[in-house]
């Protein structure tokens, strides 16, 4: 599965970018599209695993904001926003419910997307959602998370991600 095809979606507030490998157009495999998340990671991250899925089209997007997709709006985006674009980006693939595995912040997006619109998804893989606030030790874990992310918005993600390994 190596064809690409790169297509964009305007959004409230955002220009999304999003990669199609397979045919959507085979009625039997757009009936089995997977879709891949992240945040804030961007379909880049999903490269590699998505070439495991050679018997179903696979799509992967940039959320707004990071990496190819633009974002003209104000303030941090919401899990809903995400879920909101989300949402958009399956009306237009217009391939009815789909797979949905969403890692990291995508898994809560993907939380999101399926309480707002649980037609949209057929089965979804919640992959290590940072849900921290539901630990017993929650003060050190959110004091941690929160110096990860000032150190992502003061440093890029680089520093970050070498400060999250610790």
């Amino acid at each position: 599965m190596t064809d690409l095809d790169t297509r964009t979606l305007e959004a409230p507030g955002a220009t999304l970018r999003y990669d199609i490998r397979g045919d959507l157009d085979d009625t039997a495999a757009a009936g089995r599209v997977l879709l891949l998340v992240g945040s804030p990671m961007d379909a880049s991250g999903f490269a590699t695993l998505a070439t495991y899925f050679a018997d179903r089209p696979v799509v992967t997007y940039d959320p707004r904001g990071v990496g190819r997709s633009v974002r003209t709006g104000a303030g941090e985006p919401t899990p809903d926003q995400h879920a909101d674009d989300l949402h958009r980006l399956i009306e237009a693939l217009g391939v009815g419910p789909v797979d949905l595995f969403g890692s990291s912040g995508g898994a809560v997006n993907g939380l999101a997307l399926v309480a707002q619109h649980p037609e949209q998804v057929r089965t979804f893989v919640a992959h290590e959602p940072p849900l921290a606030r539901l630990l017993p030790d929650r003060e050190q874990v959110l004091a941690a998370c929160s110096d990860v992310y000032q150190t992502y918005q003061r440093s890029g993600m680089g520093p970050a991600m070498a400060k999250s390994s610790r």
